[in-house]
């Protein structure tokens, strides 16, 4: 899937932390990635550590500078794929 956009979804879990691995190998692949993410994943995985693997802002409410849209608008125009990881 290289050269496509992923919007990778991350909820709160114990698990949260393969979804940064997720990130890294998508990025990786050469794979646009955006992540949004539950205030309860932030309790898991801090938001710097996704938005340091993408180079992208993590949205992590609806309201956000970086997406004077909404972030739900913006990024499902964007993408190919939602992924929902864990």
């Amino acid at each position: 899937m290289s050269g496509g956009e992923v919007v990778l979804g991350v909820s709160g879990g114990v698990a949260a932390y393969k979804a940064a691995f997720l990130a890294s190998r998508l990025v990786q692949s050469g794979v646009g990635v955006s992540v949004v993410m539950t205030r309860a994943a932030e309790a898991f995985v801090g938001a710097a550590t996704f938005a340091a693997l993408t180079g992208r802002p993590v949205a992590a409410s609806m309201f956000e500078a970086s997406h004077p849209l909404g972030a739900h608008i913006e990024l499902a125009e964007q993408a190919d794929l939602l992924c929902v990881a864990p």
